[in-house]
């Protein structure tokens, strides 16, 4: 019996494509194989053997319409994250390096700001990983455009857009720049103070213990409880202190002391906000008060 453990990648990617079909499309046929993976009949043929060898129960071949059919017995071979099949369904299954997508009908994702320019994402990840400096034109919506210097160590997506969290030399601390807003990026290839280093970054590493409840103001919490996977009716999450008011704002969440926030658009609360003390991260959460 041949084991999963013992196949190469690529072998491994067309198992879990077939895999993928038969959960959540229903069916496939040897065309879809080759469309997908530029393979040819008989390498086809081969996984879908193996497949059926190693899950002789899930699929079964109806010779008339030339399709493979999930059975009542299917059990996945794969481990398909929640995250990644919706992504899949959305803009097609395993696309590969730098392949085109292909929009579904059938599932829609939300829509998103532009993503950054791929150039200025590979100058980032190299400053990154080389522990170097940038130069670039920022455009900022307080203060316009300026030249900066600054010293990137991650970049993350804030629910809205990609930014990335970096040593500013011209204000001397640590702030998050958008990643779209950046122009004419370089990187700097030379080495940076040791106290404009990413573990030197205490908002990044300093990570948040929050409990969100649901709204008073909520009539029938158990569907918030349900959205939110909650136990108990509250939900435990860790945070890093720098992504923690990004996340609040996403969610909407009521940051005041006693969940005085009315309207319907406030599921949660921000339950442990006292003990939390005052946080400059939460000034963009909904009503939050630096007294509190």
């Amino acid at each position: 019996m041949t084991e999963l453990a013992e196949l190469n990648y690529a072998q491994r990617e067309r198992l879990a494509f077939i895999d993928f079909c038969l959960q959540f499309i229903g069916q496939l046929a040897r065309a879809d194989l080759v469309n997908h993976f530029k393979t040819g009949l008989a390498s086809c043929s081969r996984d879908l053997t193996l497949y059926k060898e190693l899950a002789p129960n899930n699929m079964t071949l109806k010779h008339e319409t030339k399709q493979y059919y999930r059975t009542n017995e299917f059990q996945p071979v794969f481990e398909h994250n929640p995250e990644a099949i919706l992504g899949s369904l959305c803009r097609g299954f395993g696309d590969g390096i730098s392949q085109g997508i292909n929009p579904s009908e059938k599932c829609i994702d939300a829509t998103r700001l532009i993503h950054p320019d791929s150039d200025v994402i590979a100058t980032l990840m190299r400053a990154i990983n080389n522990r170097h400096a940038i130069s670039c034109d920022y455009i900022s919506l307080t203060s316009g455009e300026s030249s900066r210097e600054i010293i990137p160590h991650a970049i993350a997506n804030n629910g809205q857009r990609w930014h990335v969290r970096a040593f500013d030399k011209k204000s001397k601390e640590f702030r998050d720049f958008v990643c779209t807003r950046l122009q004419n990026v370089t990187e700097i290839q030379k080495p940076i103070a040791t106290m404009q280093a990413g573990e030197y970054d205490k908002q990044w590493h300093n990570i948040i213990s929050i409990d969100l409840a649901v709204h008073p103001t909520v009539k029938h919490p158990k569907a918030i409880e349900l959205d939110f996977g909650m136990s108990g009716g509250i939900l435990h999450l860790e945070v890093r202190e720098a992504l923690l008011g990004y996340l609040m704002r996403q969610w909407n969440v009521d940051c005041s002391s006693n969940a005085m926030l009315t309207g319907g658009e406030h599921h949660l609360w921000l339950k442990n906000i006292v003990e939390l003390g005052g946080l400059s991260c939460l000034k963009i959460a909904p009503g939050y008060k630096e007294s509190e």
